[in-house]
């Protein structure tokens, strides 16, 4: 059979994977898409035989039943089928669950990978079928089966003891143990009373002034712990001269950040973009399955985008050297590659995230992708040329200035060479600093001196991306795992934020507790990041899946069993939340309260007013329809939305935001609404609207 005129069938994960892996690949393939996963286990019972080597019985997903139609009439009359699934556990899977439904030889070499969705990467892969990996394939396996047995004789436990409807995760339950033990640390810390003394001061080659801070006396390091103690000092140096000791002069080099992995990039597409975790990995997902550029077509922009590895390909190095010297010249090439050494327990099965073509700038592609898709590009791009640029330079001066035996410090730096933050800069905290010509016994002029009080801060609530920081941190969770962790925990309602920080609910609170007393390994940290580590150990064909299950699930049921006589007959109650609410109906204050579809005002006169209503929060707008109040709400899915409060005599809803200003063509006290860059007037034949200002 001549092979370049077989039908070949390509079945990848999504249309827009489909669509520009199709126009790599030419007329000879056809691409389709699975959409995800097609068998699964079933929605309404275990579908795990426990008691006979945790075999699992998998069913089509429900809905997907003209779609798996389609493939397998696709495959039938294919000469050769390839799977294109996502190069991870999950697409591998994926993959092998295609193979069985389409009744493929499961040894045959029919399963490509793409690190990258350009035409290298795509042909590099299709260079190079292989086996599906039954080791990958069982390593997934093994996940699926442990987050189902958690979930499944875990939930109705907490059921009966806490409240219909809850859900326990493996992870998920880890996760807020971390927000909840962070919380009570707060609620616990004692702050400790410290003092600074701060100087202004000229030297004698200027009259610019510097500050300088105390640092100890008689040469030994000393702190400030009350306002005598700083007053003391201050009296010590009431006339005293002020000495320069030691000048220090040096050059710090700073180094440019590594490229991303899938936790790096949450963590700063959450601190510098503010996108959630989610909102991160659906738009990278976009950028890597394909986006059509003007005057290219399809392109996938970045390579995979789960991955924990540093590693660089030589190629996408050599790239970003010739963009590197093109535009900022040979000084900005480092005198040897810059090579990132990836975590102990990283998979390494792919690079890491980067632009797949280095030469394709932000600027380039910013007219064919939306907002979102821009602003996450620009940061992956910069990060990663960055990453291959020449460190920088700093001069700094530290200065030591003695007075009456008391010791005093000033600090400065200058930039010697900009290098890599010429383009990118991980942390702009450091403000520049220059100090004036001082020489080692100068006398310095004080100007101004003080002392301060401060007080120790508690720990910071976590934020989602200093939770992702600290899940990585203790190896519980894996890239694929973090952003749909986050969804849950909050959808869940054991979570919920106040602004960026992650608050525990009163449910929350007592659920862990409850898991804490009960299930103590289901939120240990370490015991969680061992079965980690031991689902790694199936995926390198180092341990048996079915051992690996066997070993949690013999010690989990017998706590399951114990938990459930400890607890007979018992019930623990979700404390509530109190407002300054007041119930229309009998007078007696509303408490807030958890219900399935979330939190709800309730009267506490219970059960003798039954008086509930759901929890709005006045704007401060008003309304474009009747001029009353416009209250932010909540939908039955959690979504926030905007509408009148005189619903439903008054039907006004909207999604856009209402801001402080108001319409000036109407010039009636009309709120103006916000929508992306715009900011425009909802009022029926007005039409008022203006393009929001930026802050700097």
């Amino acid at each position: 059979m001549d092979i370049d005129h077989m039908s070949k069938l390509v079945i990848v994960e999504s249309p827009a994977k489909a669509k520009t892996i199709k126009k790599y690949l030419g007329n000879d393939f056809e691409v389709v898409a699975s959409m995800g996963h097609v068998r699964d286990l079933p929605k309404s019972k275990l579908g795990v035989d426990v008691d006979n080597g945790f075999e699992p019985v998998y069913t089509d997903i429900k809905g997907k039943e003209d779609l798996i139609k389609s493939l397998k009439k696709e495959a039938k009359k294919s000469d050769q089928v390839y799977l294109a699934t996502d190069p991870d556990r999950e697409g591998e899977a994926i993959s092998w669950h295609l193979a069985q439904m389409l009744d493929l030889p499961l040894d045959a070499a029919d399963r490509v990978t793409f690190n990258e969705i350009t035409k290298s990467g795509v042909q590099a892969g299709m260079a190079a079928p292989r086996k599906i990996d039954i080791d990958l394939v069982n390593a997934q396996q093994a996940r699926r089966i442990l987050d189902r047995i958690v979930g499944y004789k875990l939930s109705p436990f907490l059921w009966k003891k806490v409240r219909r409807g809850l859900s326990a995760g493996r992870v998920q339950s880890v996760a807020v143990s971390i927000i909840v033990d962070r919380e009570k640390q707060i609620q616990n810390f004692k702050p400790e009373e410290y003092w600074s003394i701060d100087a202004k001061m000229t030297a004698p080659s200027s009259k610019k002034q510097f500050g300088a801070s105390f640092w100890g006396v008689g040469g030994k390091k000393t702190e400030l712990h009350s306002q005598a103690e700083t007053d003391a000092i201050l009296q010590k140096l009431d006339g005293a001269e002020f000495k320069v000791t030691g000048v220090k002069k040096s050059v710090r080099r700073k180094s440019p950040a590594a490229p991303f992995t899938t936790s790096t990039m949450q963590q700063d597409a959450s601190k510098r973009l503010g996108f959630g975790a989610s909102k991160t990995m659906k738009t990278a997902q976009t950028l890597y399955e394909g986006v059509d550029i003007e005057g290219m077509g399809a392109v996938g922009l970045i390579t995979y985008m789960r991955t924990d590895s540093l590693r660089i390909s030589d190629e996408a190095r050599a790239a970003a050297y010739d963009y590197i010297q093109g535009v900022y010249g040979k000084d900005y090439i480092p005198s040897s590659p810059k090579i990132y050494k990836s975590k102990a327990n990283a998979q390494d099965a792919h690079e890491a995230i980067r632009p797949s073509m280095p030469s394709l700038t932000p600027e380039k592609v910013k007219s064919s992708l939306t907002t979102e898709q821009y602003k996450l590009y620009k940061l992956i791009w910069e990060r990663f040329i960055a990453s291959q640029m020449a460190n920088a330079l700093m001069d700094t001066v530290s200065v030591e200035i003695e007075a009456n035996g008391v010791n005093l410090r000033a600090t400065g730096y200058s930039v010697k060479f900009d290098g890599f933050t010429v383009l990118y800069e991980e942390s702009k905290d450091e403000e520049k600093s220059v100090l004036p010509e001082i020489n080692e016994g100068d006398i310095l002029k004080l100007r101004s001196i003080e002392g301060n009080q401060h007080f120790t801060q508690p720990p910071a609530r976590y934020t989602e991306a200093t939770l992702i920081k600290a899940l990585e941190e203790n190896g519980i969770g894996r890239p694929s795992t973090y952003a749909p962790t986050i969804s849950t925990i909050i959808n869940r309602l054991y979570v919920e934020k106040d602004g960026k920080a992650l608050k525990p609910t009163g449910l929350g609170e007592v659920t862990t507790q409850l898991m804490k007393d009960h299930f103590k390994k289901i939120v240990d940290a370490k015991f969680t990041a061992g079965m980690e580590n031991s689902l790694d150990e199936v995926e390198m064909g180092k341990k048996d899946w079915v051992q690996t299950l066997d070993e949690f699930y013999k010690d989990f049921a017998a706590t399951l069993s114990d938990a459930e006589k400890a607890m007979d007959g018992k019930r623990i109650k979700v404390p509530d939340e109190e407002t300054d609410e007041v119930c229309e109906v009998c007078g007696k204050p509303m408490v807030i309260k958890i219900g399935r579809f979330g939190k709800f005002l309730a009267c506490t006169g219970f059960p003798d007013c039954t008086n509930t209503k759901r929890i709005v929060k006045d704007t401060g707008g008003v309304c474009p329809k009747c001029g009353k109040k416009v209250l932010q709400k909540k939908s039955k899915k959690g979504k926030k939305y905007f509408g009148c409060e005189d619903n439903p005599t008054c039907d006004f809803m909207t999604w856009d935001t209402p801001t402080s200003d108001k319409c000036p063509k109407c010039n009636d006290g009309t709120t103006l609404f916000k929508k992306g860059g715009k900011m425009f007037c909802l009022k029926e034949g007005c039409g008022y609207e203006v393009a929001v200002r930026k802050e700097k």
